[in-house]
């Protein structure tokens, strides 16, 4: 049986084409640091949902009707880059790419009281695709609340030490459905869509 520290592919010499390099196709891969460690290892979820969630804010950006918006929610992804590398490091290395600090939230939390001034929060549950933008920022916070809860078992498992990756992405999970409203009124549906039927 084969392990992630076996090499089972004949020539790893030959040259590879600049988009893949075959080391991967064991089934294992490497994080920053020592040692290669199973695809489907809890850590590299973690990174995936994040990555996840970062492409669905990128979405959500490229049809944006806010120029504000999209400004801020690069901003963000930049900070989840950030949060990747982090979760993506071994134990060991992971000071070295600590960025998410109590600023970061603090920020993050700030953008939230301000924008959540601008609309009105609904009374009931709503259902998402009133627009194309919020229908993306409503996708986009149902991957973050995902990358939270695995970022939350490493947490709890001893894996990740920085106390603030939870409170960032529960702060953002909360911004997605605030920026979702605004994009909503932007578009000029003011009053979404109730998940009751009246």
């Amino acid at each position: 049986m084969l392990g992630c520290g076996d090499l089972w592919l004949s020539d790893y010499n030959t040259a590879m084409a600049q988009f893949y390099t075959r080391k991967g196709d064991d089934g294992c891969t490497g994080l920053l640091g020592e040692g290669r460690y199973p695809k489907y290892d809890e850590r590299l979820e973690a990174v995936g949902a994040l990555d996840e969630a970062s492409a669905a804010l990128g979405v959500g950006r490229s049809v944006a009707r806010s120029t504000a918006t999209a400004e801020l929610l690069l901003t963000i992804q930049r900070d989840l880059y950030n949060l990747m590398a982090e979760t993506a490091a071994t134990p060991e290395n992971a000071a070295r790419f600590r960025k998410i600090d109590a600023a970061r939230v603090t920020w993050l939390e700030e953008q939230l009281d301000n924008l959540s001034q601008r609309v009105a929060i609904p009374s009931e549950f709503i259902v998402p695709g009133d627009t194309p933008a919020g229908a993306a920022l409503d996708l986009a916070r149902t991957i973050v609340r995902r990358a939270e809860r695995r970022v939350a078992r490493l947490v709890l498992s001893g894996y990740l030490e920085n106390p603030h990756l939870l409170p960032y992405l529960n702060r953002l999970s909360s911004l997605c459905f605030v920026l979702e409203l605004l994009e909503n009124a932007e578009a000029g549906q003011q009053q979404p869509t109730l998940a009751k039927k009246a």
